[in-house]
């Protein structure tokens, strides 16, 4: 009998051994523009059962890192690079400088083709947005060599775009074909199409189809709860009170609960407030803008709890890793937050079989979308982002948002649940670990070799260390973990992390400006130590700047 043992450097603890022929089933779930604390098991009153169910009977990594936003962190995630090293150091436009290309590079390989190669099966459904599809007609004619089924998936379905309507999501496909919600013929739900619901239902039904003694990598790539704010009615009006008391109230309850939970340690403080309820001239429009959130959050925890119903109704649950995971913290973008009058060549509808190419100014049947404080979100002609307040919210107790690379815009919980490889039960685990680590840990399961050339192009190695040895003990070696995003850059060794704001000027990299925080004691960037020690600065940003050149940050221009 052939057995698997699985090295790392991280740990020189007992070996994971598995059978050969007993290979887990990989589940990664990846959901957008959620905040660290959005989770009931992370201090949430946001209802998420089924997620905490797999916290309860599993492990939640409290120190996790993804890259900030949505394209950088899914580049890493399906490659096990830097973002910038997978040619997606910022979003999916072309700067044409090596870590900057907007498309995935072809000197990576995506976790769905190592996983593939060592005879996995391989399935998406959800959110891509890892190259560049234009929206309107032109999107037709992009180039397909970075879409999902030319990048190691069997089966795909989901959308190409980063943001649209949950109602007529745009640039939706089946495989390697757009198509229309309403005309789909292996995809009519009985009620009212909804996104969230569309890619958990299709997870669903690769699991259902699933009938090979080969195991299977499936991501789950939701767009939820990124904006625009869209949600059954029903769904909306079951959090009707819970957010009357405004964005301090409920900030307070969760760092309290999450302080209780032992998730935050009682010497952290609350970062400062975004937002003033009191101050608030459209309260009832805010409080639906967060109902609204908490419903989509909602939905799509019963979405991880149908893939989770039909992995135990297939006797599959007790071998199979799951991973739950955000791209990022939570938005304070003002999308949709003011009135306005779109600029329209013509208001025409479509037809059931019309492929949705855009999506935010007008809907289907030919409505304009609406917006601005006036508007009441949830409906499928309104496109509302829920703002900077309920983002800092979302975030508590950590400074900045997405996009920024201070603890709000990077910190991310990490659910893992694997009954048959996983002894412990409901355990935190403090060791930091980065989105990078995905690969290697999937790969380390593989019992296959990671490639050095691909589909004749050299491999960069790539980043992360494996997850296993985690799962038993809570220790792991220092590394310095990077990160950088139009400028906002950070590094963070052990307990100490260097960050700050616009740190370059052309390609240099800025000596000044950049704050210091002990992260045992202060992980919510509320005492910077940058003048009591200068000479860790100094270190750091030395480090920082040689690590920049090795990631492919550097050059910028």
């Amino acid at each position: 009998m052939k057995l698997l043992q699985v090295t790392t450097s991280l740990l020189a603890f007992p070996f994971v051994w598995l059978q050969a022929e007993e290979r887990p089933n990989i589940i990664v779930i990846m959901c957008d523009d959620m905040g660290y604390s959005d989770l009931g098991c992370f201090g949430s009153e946001i209802r998420t059962p089924n997620i905490d169910r797999l916290a309860a009977n599993g492990l939640c990594f409290t120190q996790f890192y993804n890259c900030g936003r949505s394209c950088p962190t899914r580049a890493s995630l399906m490659t096990g690079l830097y973002a910038h090293q997978a040619g997606v150091g910022e979003m999916v436009n072309d700067r044409c400088l090596a870590g900057y290309r907007g498309d995935l590079s072809l000197n990576s390989v995506t976790i769905a083709e190592v996983m593939k190669n060592a005879g996995y099966h391989t399935y998406m459904s959800g959110k891509w947005h890892v190259t560049d599809v234009p929206y309107g007609e032109k999107m037709q004619d992009a180039s397909r060599h970075n879409w999902p089924m030319q990048r190691g998936f069997e089966r795909f379905y989901g959308t190409l775009h980063g943001a649209g309507s949950y109602w007529d999501p745009s640039a939706l496909m089946r495989d390697n074909q757009f198509i229309s919600p309403y005309t789909d013929k292996e995809y009519q739900p009985q009620e009212a199409y909804y996104y969230t619901n569309a890619i958990s239902d299709n997870a669903v039904l690769y699991i259902k189809e699933h009938n090979s003694e080969k195991p299977f990598f499936l991501y789950v790539a939701y767009t939820a709860p990124h904006w625009p704010m869209q949600a059954p009615e029903e769904m909306i009006n079951s959090y009707n009170g819970v957010y009357d008391g405004g964005y301090e109230q409920v900030r307070q309850a969760r760092f309290q609960r999450m302080k209780w939970k032992g998730i935050l340690d009682d010497s952290w403080r609350l970062s400062e407030q975004a937002g003033r309820w009191e101050e608030t001239p459209y309260k009832n429009w805010e409080k639906r803008l967060m109902q609204t959130y908490a419903a989509m959050v909602t939905i799509m925890d019963q979405g991880v709890g149908k893939i989770v119903n039909e992995l135990e109704a297939t006797g599959q649950l007790d071998n199979t890793l799951i991973l739950f995971l955000q791209d990022n913290g939570g938005c304070s973008e003002d999308t949709g937050r003011k009135s306005s009058t779109p600029e329209w060549k013509e208001i025409i509808s479509h037809g059931k079989d019309w492929v949705q190419t855009y999506g935010r100014v007008v809907t289907r049947d030919g409505r304009v979308v609406r917006t601005g404080p006036g508007s009441m979100p949830g409906p499928d002609d309104t496109f509302i982002s829920y703002g900077k307040a309920w983002a800092n919210v979302s975030n508590t107790p950590f400074r900045e948002y997405k996009s920024y690379v201070h603890e709000g815009g990077i910190s991310t919980p990490l659910i893992v649940h694997w009954p048959k490889g996983i002894h412990k039960k409901n355990e935190m685990r403090r060791s930091q670990g980065h989105i990078v680590d995905i690969m290697a840990t999937c790969v380390a399961l593989s019992q296959k070799e990671y490639p050095t050339v691909y589909n004749g192009n050299q491999i960069i190695p790539y980043e992360g260390r494996s997850l296993l040895p985690l799962f038993e003990i809570d220790q792991a070696e220092e590394r310095p973990l990077l990160f950088e995003h139009y400028g906002n850059s950070a590094i963070r060794v052990g307990k100490w992390k260097l960050v700050g704001k616009s740190m370059f000027n052309e390609n240099d990299v800025k000596e000044e400006g950049w704050e210091l925080y002990d992260m045992e004691k202060d992980r919510s960037e509320t005492n910077d130590l940058s003048r009591i020690y200068p000479d860790k600065v100094k270190e750091l940003l030395v480090l920082f700047k040689k690590e920049a050149e090795r990631t492919m940050i550097l050059p910028k221009k």
